[in-house]
């Protein structure tokens, strides 16, 4: 069972949940600022529903976060599941998570896309 479409669903709802309280927001506040109904919001973070590439702009918005972002995993999961890499400088530590993101979306595009095949 290809589970891609619904890790990303989870990694949206935890970025946006962990977002939303990092800024003071409650669920109310965020659909305000995103012109969303509250029901909304609490469908998306619950994961009981997809966002349309309109919505995501929208909720990125009012989170003040790029949309890529939504979407990536938080440092402590670590990408890959993989211990923490020892790094020697901060440009190679930036290199290195870039190289594992672009990697995880890639994957997870290609996954999704097979699983809609």
């Amino acid at each position: 069972m290809n589970r891609g479409p619904e890790r990303l669903r989870t990694l949206l709802s935890l970025n946006i949940k962990n977002r939303r309280r990092l800024l003071d927001l409650s669920q109310e506040k965020l659909a305000e600022a995103a012109n969303l109904s509250a029901q909304t919001v609490n469908d998306i973070e619950g994961c009981r529903m997809w966002v349309s590439d309109k919505t995501m702009v929208k909720l990125a918005k009012a989170l003040k976060v790029e949309i890529y972002q939504l979407l990536l995993p938080s440092i402590e999961e670590n990408i890959q599941g993989e211990p923490p890499e020892s790094l020697h400088s901060p440009a190679e530590t930036l290199l290195t998570l870039q190289y594992k993101i672009k990697k995880y979306i890639d994957q997870q595009f290609y996954e999704t896309l097979r699983a809609d095949l």
